[in-house]
Parts: structure tokens; sequence; C-alpha cells
């Protein structure tokens, strides 16, 4: 088994549109978690706090800097994670497929370097 991180991106909302998401949580999501859980395939997930939470630290420079937020501004950030154990990249991509978020955001498929197998 090889281990595989997908990486949620969804543009971040309030309001009607954040309630009209959260609605899903505890169905969808839920019942995604405990298939991938009963399958042997999850080894961690997460979900992340709004970008603006976030520090950024850097040392490209020579010297250790944080930045208050994320590293790029763009419409999407990072939401959440699912770190997987999958047989080949096109069982990783099956359980993207299955991930709701794809219907307002992005799932990034990437192995893990050293991971199991």
């Amino acid at each position: 088994m090889l281990q595989y991180m997908l990486l949620l991106y969804a543009s971040e909302v309030e309001g009607e549109e954040l309630a009209e998401r959260e609605t899903e949580i505890p169905t969808i999501w839920s019942e995604l978690n405990r298939s991938l859980e009963e399958a042997g395939l999850l080894v961690a997930a997460g979900r992340l706090h709004v970008s603006t939470t976030a520090t950024t630290v850097t040392a490209i420079s020579g010297e250790t800097e944080l930045t208050d937020g994320p590293f790029a501004t763009t419409k999407e950030a990072l939401a959440g994670y699912y770190l997987i154990e999958a047989e080949n990249l096109d069982q990783a991509l099956g359980v993207a497929k299955r991930i709701p978020l794809i219907r307002y955001g992005h799932v990034e498929v990437r192995p893990v370097r050293g991971g199991a197998g």
C-alpha cells in the first residue's frame, strides 16, 4: 500500500453559502469517513480553520520570517486533507472523486514520499 495526501481546496465563504456547506458535514462527510475506515484506507483526515488564522514561516532570505495568513493569496484556500493508503493512484483518485467538496472546490492528490508500502 502507498500513502496519498488528498489536499482539499475551496473558496472560503460566509453566510448562507457556508451554512449550506455545513449541512453536508454530518451526513455525506460522515458516510465517506466511515466507508474509508471500513475499507482500511483512511490514515488521517482533518478540517482546517480559515486561512486568515494561518501563519507562514520562511527563511528564504536567510533570516526566519513569519507572515500572517497563507503563503499565496488565491480565491481558494486549503480547507482540509485526507491521508489515505491505496494500492495505486487510480484507487486514490477514486477516493478523491467521492469527496463532497469537489462540487465547489478541488482535491489535489499527491503520493507521500516514504509512505507505507
